[in-house]
């Protein structure tokens, strides 16, 4: 029905995150929410006692399909006008949802809206970034692990911006408030993609469509954050550079990119090589700004 929010949440035994995220949902917003949660095999009872709370549902994938194709998945089993997709372990500050779609509604060409989102030890985590250039994007992948204050990284997290409300190239997918007619005209996100630039490619898909990403800093959660990249990292690596290669190979696609994918390719893959030995090259750049 119009007017209703859904909130879809991607599951694979995220623990005690799931109660916070729950609990925390509830003086997010006044407004009636349908909790949705896709999961993908979760083992450690969490998602079984989620069912007990009221308003909460969960639809099976199952397995591990990987984390667009399960938010396609939950989106798909609401109506909603406004769905969000987030990671199970956020958790809302009173009134951010609220705020979203606020924001929403003040950007009737608004497809995406992304919270400001703090780290636990409250660091600002770049949220609402811009489009990776060849420039930015080498930058970023070459220095960012040792020298998170780069010029490149900088660019590409828009770090010297004050936390505004403003559009982005792409905001990030671990919380967003999508407008559902949007997210259906562009098919979603795209399955191709396990984890990591899910996000990112929704983002420039969107944009190509006409559509604005917008960044809402009014409406702040917390994301803990890491847990499924914690059990098998080496794997998270692998699939973080899989996912980069799918995303930059459809960018510049055609023959007179040819050679700027070739080196491309070699360059992943020497990185992933590299990420999976090192585990501070495999974690990025940290976020290093404090949160207003």
């Amino acid at each position: 029905m119009t007017g209703e929010i859904a909130v879809v949440a991607v599951t694979y035994s995220p623990g005690e995150s799931l109660g916070a995220f729950l609990s925390t949902l509830v003086t997010a917003t006044t407004r009636p929410v349908d909790v949705v949660l896709a999961d993908n095999g979760s083992t450690d009872g969490s998602v079984r006692a989620a069912m007990d709370r009221p308003g909460v549902r969960v639809v099976e994938t199952g397995s591990n399909i990987g984390y667009g194709r399960a938010a396609n998945t939950g989106v798909r089993e609401t109506t909603a006008e406004f769905v969000v997709v987030a990671n199970p372990d956020i958790e809302w500050s009173v009134g951010s949802l609220d705020h979203l779609v606020a924001a929403a509604q003040r950007w009737p060409k608004g497809a995406a809206f992304g919270p400001l989102i703090q780290t636990p030890d409250g660091a600002l985590y770049p949220s609402a970034r811009a489009l990776p250039s060849l420039g930015r994007g080498i930058g970023h992948a070459l220095c960012g692990w040792w020298w998170p204050s780069n010029p490149w990284t900088a660019a590409y997290r828009v770090e010297n911006s004050a936390p505004v409300e403003r559009t982005a190239g792409w905001l990030s997918g671990s919380c967003l408030l999508l407008r559902r007619d949007a997210f259906d005209e562009v098919g979603g996100f795209d399955p191709g993609y396990f984890m990591y630039f899910e996000d990112l490619d929704l983002g420039d898909r969107l944009a190509a469509a006409g559509w604005f990403n917008v960044y809402v800093p009014s409406a702040v959660v917390c994301h803990t954050g890491g847990h499924a990249t914690s059990r098998d990292p080496a794997r998270m690596a692998a699939e973080h550079h899989r996912s980069a290669w799918r995303y930059l190979s459809r960018r510049y696609a055609g023959w007179r990119w040819l050679p700027v994918r070739v080196a491309l390719r070699a360059g992943l893959v020497l990185r992933s090589v590299i990420a999976s030995r090192v585990p501070r090259v495999a974690a990025g750049a940290v976020a290093q700004r404090r949160a207003p």
